[in-house]
């Protein structure tokens, strides 16, 4: 019995001996285990693939810039929904207008059964970006912004292929005036071929609608000169041609900004849809509010070209 005592203490002493043996070796590992943990979780972390649970600062951060994306994209929502609204809510103008032939001055009249007012004129504004001597286009809209009134500005096309010049032409045409096809060069339609009046209309056409993203609805001839195959050009471009009731800016006597603004108000031929004529002159420009303010005292409203069929 003794002797059975004696071994199961000796074997319990060795169990308890070889266990601490044991554990002495594991923590001897523990301090290798621990720089090699290390050095790996760095290059997790460079890699980009440390599974470790972030702390709260980096799931703020983490959140915080999941935020901003939605807000971002809740913006960017909102815009393209505004911007579609608007798409929707913007119609063109309903014609309310119609360009009569020569045989009634050009005058602008309303479309039968329209209900539009008759005491109506409309402003034409010649020679835009004719020359380089030739630059009150901008003065001209900013005065007819200003007294809520419109025009058709007859712009001519070679200066175009200046990169300055079509800046000026986006500008003009962003002021919300009406862009008018006035040729390329300014020539006498009767003396050129029939492939250099197509020429002439067409290329500036593509001009125009190249810069503002809008082909031009009228025409006017240089002139006044309309041979029969330009108005098959211009009707095949979809476009409107007309000359004019009146204009004086040009002759010896109206060449100062009072005489001309006293004429274009007095003359016997103002009347209702009357088709005036004025240029891209320093002169007019500065006759131009005075114009506008003396039609209305007569009791003419300017039509907006919008409505002109």
């Amino acid at each position: 019995m003794k002797k059975i005592i004696t071994l199961s203490l000796l074997s319990a002493l060795a169990i308890v001996s070889a266990g601490c043996a044991q554990e002495e070796a594991m923590n001897d590992n523990d301090e290798t285990t621990e720089g090699e943990e290390t050095e790996l979780n760095n290059n997790e972390d460079n890699n980009g693939n440390n599974n470790e649970e972030p702390d709260s600062d980096e799931i703020t951060d983490e959140n915080d810039e999941l935020n901003n994306e939605g807000n971002e994209e809740q913006a960017a929502n909102e815009a393209d929904d505004e911007d579609n609204a608007s798409e929707e809510a913007y119609q063109p103008a309903e014609p309310l207008y119609e360009v009569a032939g020569p045989e009634n001055n050009f005058i602008v009249r309303p479309i039968e059964g329209s209900g539009a007012d008759e005491e109506v004129v409309l402003l034409t504004i010649d020679d835009s970006f004719l020359s380089a001597n030739f630059q009150y286009a901008l003065d001209m809209a900013e005065i007819l912004q200003e007294h809520d009134a419109n025009a058709i500005f007859f712009i001519n096309g070679q200066l175009l292929s200046s990169e300055e010049e079509q800046d000026r032409l986006r500008e003009l045409h962003e002021m919300g005036v009406e862009i008018g096809n006035h040729t390329m060069h300014h020539h006498n339609l009767s003396e050129l071929s029939e492939e250099e009046q197509r020429e002439e209309i067409v290329k500036l056409n593509d001009i125009i609608e190249e810069v503002t993203g809008e082909r031009p609805r009228f025409f006017r001839a240089p002139y006044g000169v309309n041979p029969e195959y330009t108005q098959e050009v211009v009707e095949e471009e979809g476009m409107q041609w007309m000359n004019w009731t009146y204009g004086y800016d040009w002759e010896p006597d109206y060449l100062e900004a009072e005489p001309l603004a006293e004429i274009m108000v007095e003359t016997p031929l103002l009347g209702n849809g009357a088709n005036l004529l004025i240029h891209d002159r320093e002169h007019t420009k500065d006759a131009l509010a005075d114009i506008i303010t003396g039609l209305r005292d007569k009791g003419y409203e300017i039509v907006d070209p919008a409505l002109i069929k």
